[in-house]
């Protein structure tokens, strides 16, 4: 439900939260417009993309849950998680990108078809290198080719770090909600 109890400005491009909210209870529709395109950023040399394949997704998963107990958010368990790449239409194998190293799963954008970034996840020890801003806009750069006008996703509130990252990455705040109760 959109929290109305104070206002945010006139357009959505206006919206931000002050730099005192984090609440627990709420979080945000951010957006990116895809109008403009930069030329995307390339990661770490230590670093390469693979696919997503059955032969990772226990890893995928595992990364996928480690984010939402540091950052917020809902994973599924393991079987659930996974029969939504054969079963639910918004999922895609092809929209779930991830990144190695050599000690394994780094980080992880796993994207639905509508053009909706479901979890973003880089492992604690990779933060702050860039690897997240250039994991987004390869997710930017893939929507912008399958003509997608714009891609959106939802932040906690009170996940501060990710929060700097989507604004580092030109994303915009759409709307504050409240958490539904789990």
């Amino acid at each position: 439900m959109l929290d109305r109890s104070r206002p945010y400005g006139r357009s959505p491009r206006d919206l931000k939260p002050g730099v005192h909210d984090a609440s627990p209870e709420h979080y945000w529709l951010m957006r990116r417009d895809l109008s403009q395109i930069h030329r995307p950023l390339g990661w770490p040399d230590s670093l390469h993309r693979v696919d997503f394949s059955r032969e990772n997704a226990v890893a995928v998963h595992r990364l996928l849950r480690l984010g939402t107990e540091l950052g917020g958010g809902r994973v599924p368990d393991f079987e659930t998680w996974l029969d939504g790449f054969e079963n639910d239409p918004e999922f895609d194998p092809a929209l779930c990108f991830v990144l190695e190293d050599s000690s394994g799963v780094i980080a992880v954008a796993q994207c639905w078809t509508s053009a909706f970034i479901r979890n973003l996840v880089v492992h604690p020890r990779l933060q702050g290198q860039g690897v997240g801003l250039a994991l987004l806009n390869h997710v930017f750069e893939t929507f912008a080719a399958r003509h997608e006008g714009h891609v959106d996703l939802k932040v906690m509130e009170s996940n501060l770090t990710a929060r700097r990252l989507y604004e580092r990455a030109e994303m915009y705040y759409v709307q504050r909600c409240e958490l539904e109760p789990r």
